[in-house]
């Protein structure tokens, strides 16, 4: 049975996508903790972190940090966070948001009452950043596909 997280990836259930590459993609969490919150998750249905191969890891890792990079500019601010957890879903992702301090990182703070609109606004924020750093071919089309660009 497909994860919820497979669902959103195959289209069968909306998201907003920031970035798709072959082994993962980046797309707004519904409940985020800060604006431009969002989670890199590999394509193929790994169940947590310690079970995904080296290789893997590496590459959800480099696609955060590019993620994280973009939130800092686009929302200025001085650090990006990376939080793993994955308890409220078993398919491996990686919480990528802009952070300005350590006692904001916590789950109690999400949002669930964000309306589209401005989960819409903060994704496309995060999508012409990720553009402007040389990323374009890794932001997808349209914010609402997981599709390769190009």
């Amino acid at each position: 049975m497909s994860t919820v997280f497979t669902k959103i990836i195959d289209g069968d259930i909306p998201g907003r996508f920031v970035w798709a590459d072959d082994v993962c993609v980046a797309f707004s969490t519904i409940a985020p903790i800060t604006d431009g919150h969002v989670l890199v998750v590999p394509r193929e249905e790994v169940t947590q972190l310690t079970d995904a191969p080296d290789a893997l890891v590496a590459h959800l890792s480099v696609v955060a940090k590019t993620v994280g990079a973009a939130q800092q500019t686009a929302w200025g601010a001085p650090r990006a966070a990376l939080l793993v957890a994955g308890f409220e879903v078993a398919h491996l992702h990686l919480h990528v948001l802009p952070a300005w301090d350590e006692s904001s990182l916590t789950f109690a703070n999400a949002r669930a009452d964000v309306p589209g609109d401005e989960l819409d606004a903060a994704a496309e924020r995060l999508r012409t950043a990720l553009r402007d750093a040389g990323h374009g071919a890794h932001v997808p089309a349209a914010l609402g596909s997981a599709a390769l660009a190009g």
